[in-house]
This record gives structure tokens, sequence and C-alpha cells, in this order.
């Protein structure tokens, strides 16, 4: 929706899922493999070499650079594998370009939650195991926010962090019986 409503027009190189892709093509994105207006990266396990060697070259001959997200480790039963922050790193590295990040902790996904289920701030509550992007959202927008210790944060990091949970709760199941 943000690039439908920004860049209409645009071409946008894809690096990122099947279903990511499809989503994208559904909502009217013009998907292209040559001369992209925008190079967009969000989390993709079907990353290769040669799909971050042409998101740089086209961030290099001025493409903007857009990321669905900033997390940097995606949790999973094995433990965690990188996700759309680590691989944004990457290409930073190369190209010396920081994309615009959307997605948690920003503005724009509060105002999508809002326009598509029509509640207020105090109607939403964000839940998840990230303090700098599931929490955050909330904390930076006034909104409840509700950690749950199932995945990249622990207890330690909660201590030691500025970003402070409205809830804590040690498992999503937990927070199930708590409501």
């Amino acid at each position: 929706r943000f690039i439908m409503e920004h860049y209409r027009d645009a071409g946008v190189y894809l690096v990122g899922t099947d279903l990511l892709k499809e989503s994208f093509a559904h909502g009217g994105v013009k998907l292209t493999d040559d001369s992209p207006d925008i190079v967009v990266l969000g989390f993709d396990t079907s990353l290769t070499y040669e799909k971050i060697e042409r998101a740089c070259y086209f961030i290099r001959k001025g493409a903007i650079f857009i990321a669905t997200h900033p997390d940097l480790n995606c949790p999973t039963e094995d433990g965690f594998i990188p996700d759309c922050g680590s691989m944004c790193a990457l290409v930073t590295a190369s190209t010396g370009v920081e994309p615009r990040y959307l997605g948690k902790p920003f503005r724009e996904t509060v105002d999508m939650i809002k326009l598509l289920t029509g509640r207020n701030d105090d109607e939403i509550a964000f839940v998840g195991d990230r303090l700098y992007t599931d929490i955050a959202i909330g904390v930076n927008n006034g909104i409840t926010s509700i950690l749950v210790l199932t995945g990249e944060t622990s207890p330690a990091d909660v201590e030691c962090s500025q970003i402070k949970p409205d809830f804590i709760f040690d498992s999503l199941y937990a927070l199930g019986q708590a409501l």
C-alpha cells in the first residue's frame, strides 16, 4: 500500500518470499527484474548471492532502497536465522545506502492497522518477542505493548533496555490464560 500511495508507477525489484511477491503483485505493484526505480528487501528464505548482487547494483544506480522491517533475527524451533535487518546490513555495507524501513516499529504500521481495522490507539495492543520492533512500536506510539519471552528477548535484555513493555508473559499460552 505504501508503494502504491507514494510510488504508484514505479518498477520494483523485490527480494522476498514467494508469498511477499504474491502480495505485492496482488496489490498492483509493478515488479521488475530490470532497471527498477525501487529495491524492496524483505525476509527471504530463498536468498541468493545473485539477488543481493542485483539489489546492490540497482541501488548503486540510484534505485530507492526500502525494507519491510528491521528485525535482525527470526526465531525458529532450531534457533535463530537471519531476518530482514541482517540482510539489509549486508546491502548497506556494500552500497553505503541505508534503507527506509517500514513495518514495526514505525508509525506507518500503526496507521495501516488503524485503517484496516477501524480501531483507535487505545483499542490496539502489540504482542511480540523483540524489544526493538514489536515492543518499540507500542512504546513509541503510546499503544499497549506485550512482550512474550518465547523468542529473541530475555528478562536480562529487558532490564538493560530503555524500551520497557507494559506487560511481560513467559509465553503466548500464559498471555491467553491472563486474558
